[in-house]
């Protein structure tokens, strides 16, 4: 296969672009940029025995290349972040769980909204809005620490009187009265239309909201203090002292957020530091605005076996800032990274002004990267720690249990979920090293088994998983149930490629742990660590079975409600969902949105919007 792919490799293009190396599913498994193309694919394909594991490993791997030609290598490197983001290749390095760092956005609507999301929720209901044509959407983020955010976002509801509602807001008034938040003046009530409260009047709510993000607390509270002044001028005592009380509070945290001077210029910076333990590596990122620490965020990599410091750190700066909006005059990094020059000419496309990159070697900035670098192992240190009490010893007590030759890798774990027989689903999920790995879970729709019968819904879900010859086969099974339940699945098992794997059963109320060839469960205390360790992969299997059970559930019962509506089958239903993504959405959708839909005609859109009004009325 190697010399196959060095002959297709010698007639690449000695250009600038993005290559794709691919395994036999035609899954990518590599993204990567060159300036030559011919050149730097050529080197993934020499053959030495001196080659480090994790190359073998990716020609062992690799059937196909692909390469797509672009006009400068910083186009390369846009390319590239946007390929990796999009199908997260196994070989590159990346943040781990980046799906689910959360993240701050202001709407782009005439009315914005704040809102915590995470980018695995950017395209369902809480990242949905009405955009504004001259609006663009504004992201803070990504943080790490989910806990501290939603303080933040807390704070800001109580003196930043921002709308909260998700309804779509034009000027024009709403139909319904303004909610409680107005009542206790947490927000203006912009549903209440233009002539109340002026989209200029809420725009200067949402800049104060900015300045706060972005650490600009002088600015903030001189804007504050003149707006104070200016509603004393004109008598309105009652303004003035709402903006009074809400000084206060902006004076109290600024007080306590910039407690430490970090520089001695009002500069803003990031600091950057990379940490390494064993095999595990991770950044810290402290984030300086005017001189002062505005947050410190820490995150894993992953895929960063054999790979250099340099590539490391450019591989983070790469997936991190392509998802920022807004960067720093400067970065200053504890580690040289690679291409620093086009990473340059990136950042100054990106933030259309000069953004430099410095590796400090002495006085002040010198000890801010190590006390970062410092934080950073410690970091590694716990979590290493934990990982050995939580993971790597349960996983020998397993080995000793099952006589196996190495602790199992890859743990499945299945049940069964339905109400009353209805919309059963079996679920799988895997655990790959203690750890999940959701990529890898599955449902399945039970098809043939009796309604209820959770012993054939078992033997279903066994069967057809077996099939699957292109999955890797796991070195153990779990089953949330009892003796009975590891009995069926032996059974069935017993004539598949699945024979000779180990199975175990988990029942509850109490925990008992069942092995095959034995009548008499394993005692264990309540706080052995094999037992939670078995408890968190039941735990997740039986709430992930549950969410499907529920997702089938839920699509019946819309299927049903929209296709009572004259005119809707099951492609406007399919397009109506597509486009507004939940029914609640479709019932708050005014005519002209609905409309929006493709194949939505005005008197179906009317037809639509009555059915779902009436239907309201009637439950009043």
């Amino acid at each position: 296969m190697i010399k196959e792919l060095k002959k297709t490799v010698s007639h690449f293009p000695d250009l600038p672009g993005v290559y794709l190396l691919k395994d036999k599913h035609d899954k990518i498994i590599y993204v990567g940029k060159a300036q030559s193309l011919r050149n730097r694919v050529r080197s993934y394909l020499t053959e030495s025995p001196a080659a480090l594991p994790r190359l073998k490993s990716l020609q062992e791997k690799l059937t196909a290349i692909e390469y797509i030609v672009t006009d400068s290598e910083v186009e390369a490197l846009i390319l590239e972040c946007s390929l990796i983001k999009e199908y997260r290749p196994r070989f590159n390095v990346n943040l781990k769980d980046d799906k689910d760092y959360p993240y701050m956005l202001i709407t782009p609507e005439k009315y914005p909204r704040l809102e915590l999301l995470r980018l695995s929720q950017k395209s369902g209901k809480r990242g949905r809005y009405i955009a504004v044509p001259g609006k663009k959407e504004i992201r803070y983020g990504p943080y790490t620490d989910v806990g501290s955010i939603r303080e933040t976002m807390q704070f800001l509801g109580t003196i930043f009187p921002l709308r909260r509602c998700r309804q779509p807001l034009d000027g024009t008034p709403a139909s319904t009265r303004p909610c409680l938040n107005f009542q206790m003046k947490r927000c203006i009530a912009p549903c209440r239309g233009e002539d109340y409260v002026s989209a200029e009047e809420y725009d200067n709510i949402v800049r104060q909201v900015m300045l706060f993000l972005d650490g600009r607390f002088s600015d903030l509270e001189q804007k504050l203090k003149q707006q104070m002044e200016q509603a004393a001028e004109r008598q309105n005592f009652e303004e003035a002292a709402v903006i009074r009380d809400r000084l206060k509070s902006l004076q109290q945290v600024a007080g306590y957020r910039q407690k430490v001077l970090l520089s001695e210029k009002s500069v803003d910076r990031d600091i950057i530091a990379l940490s390494r333990l064993g095999k595990q590596s991770a950044v810290t990122l402290f984030q300086i605005r005017g001189g002062k620490l505005l947050n410190r965020d820490y995150f894993n990599l992953t895929g960063t076996v054999d790979v250099e410091d340099r590539e490391v750190i450019t591989a983070f700066i790469k997936s991190y800032y392509s998802r920022v909006d807004k960067i720093p005059s400067e970065i200053i990094l504890s580690v040289q990274p690679a291409d620093s020059e086009i990473l340059g000419q990136w950042f100054g496309n990106k933030a259309k002004r000069k953004v430099t990159l410095k590796i400090p070697v002495r006085g002040g900035l010198k000890k801010l990267v190590e006390l970062a670098e410092r934080n950073c192992l410690l970091r590694l240190e716990e979590e290493e720690e934990r990982r050995m009490t939580r993971i790597d010893k349960p996983l020998q007590d397993l080995q000793e249990l099952l006589s196996l030759k190495e602790p199992p890798g890859r743990i499945e774990a299945y049940d069964i979920s339905h109400l009353r027989g209805e919309e059963t689903v079996g679920a799988m999920v895997v655990f790959n090293n203690g750890e999940s790995s959701s990529d890898d879970y599955r449902f399945f729709n039970i098809r043939s088994a009796p309604a209820g019968d959770d012993y054939a819904s078992l033997r279903e879900v066994l069967l057809r998983r077996v099939k699957q010859n292109h999955w890797q086969k796991p070195d153990l099974v779990l089953i949330d149930g009892g003796r009975g339940q590891l009995s069926t699945i032996k059974e069935i098992l017993q004539d598949t490629i699945f024979s000779d794997v180990p199975l175990l059963a988990l029942a509850k109320n109490p925990d008992q742990l069942f092995v095959e060839n034995s009548k008499q469960p394993v005692l264990l205390s309540a706080d052995n660590a094999m037992l939670k360790l078995l408890q968190r992969i039941r735990n997740e299997v039986h709430r992930f079975a549950i969410s499907g059970h529920r997702r089938r559930k839920n699509r019946r019962n819309i299927r049903s409600v929209l296709e009572n509506i004259p005119g809707v089958g099951p492609v406007k239903r399919k397009a109506l969902l597509e486009y507004f993504g939940s029914q609640e959405r479709i019932i708050q959708a005014s005519t002209e949105d609905l409309q929006k839909v493709p194949g939505i005609n005005h008197s179906l859109a009317e037809n639509i919007f009555r059915f779902f009004h009436n239907r309201q009325l009637q439950d009043i």
